[in-house]
């Protein structure tokens, strides 16, 4: 009779209790510090820069955020009380309760009451100069949170580029002895740029659109705002 032995590597605990070996793979777990390093000095540079961009969004979107916000409050009373100040002649008292309001609306009525004597269209058009101004107000650094959504995902693209020219030229200075390891963890650490460039880009594009959607709201108040200051003008006259 045959006897076929298995040979398995045993192991002797405190006891004398023999416990057996397995070997079996130990999963690696790979942090997000670990890909930002693991890029070189050039995907630290790119991954550093897509840092600084998305604190920039962060930042831009804010600001704009409370400005619009600010310049979207809404006095219910403020128009009639234009109206009893422009009834009684008392431009100074309008120009006054506007300084006060400081929003773009109030701001565009100060500039119509100073025209209070002139033609419908001689106020019409400071009215609407005076617009021009505020949302040119409201719209600064929209260009530059825009400008972060298109550049953010071509850098971190970049950043791929220049891993992935550096993983085929460890490959080439290898000799021969290429492996899968070494390829692979070329190619996800050259990926990792483009992945944060992506999420910047990403973020920045959804800032930017809803800021521009709030803008688009301010200016339809500010030409209802026109629009009523008009009608009370013309009754006052």
């Amino acid at each position: 009779m045959m006897t076929f032995l298995l040979q398995i590597p045993v192991a002797v605990d405190s006891l004398g209790i023999e416990l057996v070996q397995t070997n079996e793979p130990v999963e690696k777990t790979l942090s997000i510090i670990d890909l930002i390093t693991s890029g070189g000095i050039g995907g630290q540079i790119i991954m550093s820069t897509l840092g600084v961009l998305s604190i920039l969004t962060v930042y831009l979107f804010t600001e704009r955020f409370q400005v619009i916000k600010k310049a979207m409050k809404d006095d219910p009373h403020f128009m009639n009380k234009v109206k009893d100040y422009l009834s009684d002649n008392k431009v100074e008292s309008v120009v006054e309760l506007c300084n006060r309001s400081s929003s773009p609306v109030a701001n565009m009525v100060a500039k119509g009451a100073l025209s209070k004597n002139g033609t419908s269209k001689e106020i019409q058009e400071a009215m609407e100069r005076q617009g021009n101004l505020e949302i040119y107000k409201l719209e600064h650094n929209l260009a530059s949170l825009a400008t972060i959504a298109g550049a953010a995902p071509m850098i971190g693209f970049l950043g791929t580029v220049i891993g992935m020219i550096l993983a085929f030229h460890e490959m080439a200075s290898a000799g021969g002895q290429i492996d899968v390891e070494m390829l692979s963890k070329g190619i996800y650490t050259a990926m990792t740029t483009t992945v944060a460039g992506l999420i910047v880009g990403i973020v920045a594009y959804l800032a930017y659109n809803q800021l521009v959607v709030k803008v688009t709201r301010a200016t339809f108040k500010m030409e209802q705002g026109t629009a009523e200051f008009l009608d009370v003008v013309t009754q006052s006259k």
